[in-house]
């Protein structure tokens, strides 16, 4: 499709069994020009009595016996996920680009329509999240329209090349402690970089051998997924000790606890290094 996702749907749900395609809207399918013409363009959709919900693709198809170019409704199976898009290469056969996801529960005299299309795009394809292209090739970049994020194919997953969240205040108040300085925390490029804050103890005595929550949350977006994190601190006394930030998998996903230190009175501060970071994306 020549756009972006920001434009209005290409497919929308139509009257009954069917979807309607928006007028004046072009598109090209392997170097072959399409327009959905002047006005909308109302598409039947087979009916569904099998007792189980079906998942239909709505395509632009390629078809070399006649060379032309058509958006056509693709059924799924009952009970499975949408049907995969044919490509044929070469100079015969049938070439599918996605419009839209149809979903036809059993029974439904309606259907409800997901968007889904794929766009021309400048060097690097426009999308969002969910809407990346289903058949990408190794090497492929989008850029997701709804996370500000820029993803390549590397013929087994999506990985990240860039994003930027912005400075986060992952604070979390306990009773325990008092926030001297908040602790932020900064995801570029797949990379989590953390500043941890400064806290003074409000609490009573603790005794060295005792492990203390300290309030800070690490959101679930920020977690590394598999390793625990280690953050060296003073405390008062020039003390050497040490923190843990529990990683997404643990019984602590996200929480940092001060884990190795000497006893602490009321009003003793930990002061912990100036930052440390993880991989995520």
């Amino acid at each position: 499709m020549y756009g972006d996702p920001a434009d209005t749907a290409v497919v929308a749900s139509g009257i009954g069994l069917s979807v309607d395609v928006r007028a004046n809207v072009y598109a090209s399918v392997r170097g072959h020009a399409w327009s959905s013409g002047t006005t909308a363009v109302n598409l039947p959709v087979t009916a569904n009595s099998s007792g189980a919900t079906r998942t239909d693709r709505v395509v632009l198809r390629l078809d070399r016996s006649a060379w032309t170019v058509r958006a056509v409704v693709k059924p799924g199976t009952s009970g499975g996920g949408a049907p995969s898009l044919t490509r044929d290469v070469g100079d015969t056969g049938v070439y599918e680009v996605p419009l839209a996801i149809v979903t036809v529960p059993s029974g439904a005299s309606t259907v409800t329509v997901a968007r889904a299309e794929l766009y021309v795009g400048v060097r690097i394809r426009p999308c969002t999240s969910t809407t990346r292209n289903p058949n990408p090739a190794p090497g492929e970049m989008c850029f997701e329209t709804n996370t500000g994020r820029v993803r390549v194919w590397t013929g087994d997953g999506w990985v990240g090349l860039f994003d930027d969240s912005g400075t986060v205040v992952v604070n979390s108040p306990l009773s325990a402690w008092t926030i001297s300085v908040d602790s932020v925390l900064q995801k570029r490029n797949g990379n989590v970089h953390l500043r941890m804050g400064t806290f003074q103890r409000a609490a009573g005595a603790l005794a060295g051998g005792d492990e203390s929550r300290l309030p800070v949350l690490i959101p679930a977006a920020y977690r590394h997924p598999t390793r625990d994190q280690y953050v060296m601190a003073y405390t008062t006394g020039v003390e050497i000790s040490r923190l843990i930030v529990y990683s997404a998998i643990s019984d602590r996903p996200g929480q940092v606890w001060l884990a190795n230190h000497p006893t602490m009175a009321k009003g003793d501060y930990v002061l912990p290094g100036s930052g440390i970071s993880w991989v995520v994306d």
